[in-house]
């Protein structure tokens, strides 16, 4: 399920559950790229096939924003700002235990094993590492969790998720990097919560966010921010 956070002739912006595959994988299952498709289909009732470009993923258990491009030229124009770090993300994350310090860069070296479809944190580089840095602040606490906010520099992949973890931050829910338990849902308490850049086409400034989970405990969190 996705909900349409901005749409121009251009790009979309939706934000998805933590349940839903952006990009198809083995397990064969209806992917976020496929719902979109189908939405603008239906919505301008176009004939045939329709361009959907995806523009970057989050993973499958993540909530909030991704966005796609419905041109090749602003899904290239897109691509551009990536490379050239020209657009700025921003996550929210509940973690099981509070950080050492209020707020901090972290600057680690990532390597991913496939097979296990894992990431594996360094301090040093290491054969088949990238460099992966974020800054976090701890925004507030309940009673046993603590929210951070996060600002990605880079991504790689399983970042967010490797990096707290190796400061002791596990991610709610986050079984495969160290959480105590899983969710009920079965996803992570992770989300994607802002995303601002300058239109490829209009140049105009575009600032969009995506709305916590209604879930308890977010909604108890949203009171902080």
């Amino acid at each position: 399920m996705f909900k349409v956070l901005f749409e121009d002739n251009h790009l979309i912006a939706v934000s998805k559950d933590n349940n839903t595959l952006v990009h198809s994988d083995k397990t064969g299952d209806t992917t976020l790229e496929e719902e979109v498709k189908a939405y603008i289909k239906e919505k301008y009732n176009k004939p045939g096939n329709v361009f959907l470009g995806v523009i970057h993923r989050i993973d499958r258990p993540v909530s909030g924003i991704v966005l796609f491009a419905k041109t090749s030229k602003a899904l290239g124009r897109m691509n551009e700002l990536f490379k050239h770090k020209q657009i700025s993300k921003s996550y929210y994350a509940i973690v099981e235990n509070i950080p050492h310090k209020h707020s901090a860069t972290l600057t680690h070296f990532i390597t991913r094993n496939h097979t296990k479809n894992k990431s594996f944190v360094s301090g040093k580089e290491v054969a088949n590492s990238k460099q992966a840095s974020l800054c976090y602040t701890h925004i507030g606490s309940s009673e046993r969790y603590h929210l951070l906010h996060v600002d990605l520099h880079t991504g790689r992949h399983h970042q967010i998720r490797a990096q707290l973890s190796s400061i002791g931050c596990c991610i709610k829910g986050d079984l495969k990097y160290g959480a105590r338990r899983s969710n009920p849902d079965g996803g992570i308490s992770l989300h994607a919560y802002s995303v601002s850049f300058t239109h490829p086409v209009t140049k105009e400034k575009i600032d969009i966010i995506a709305a916590f989970p209604q879930e308890t405990l977010w909604n108890e969190f949203s009171t902080m921010i």
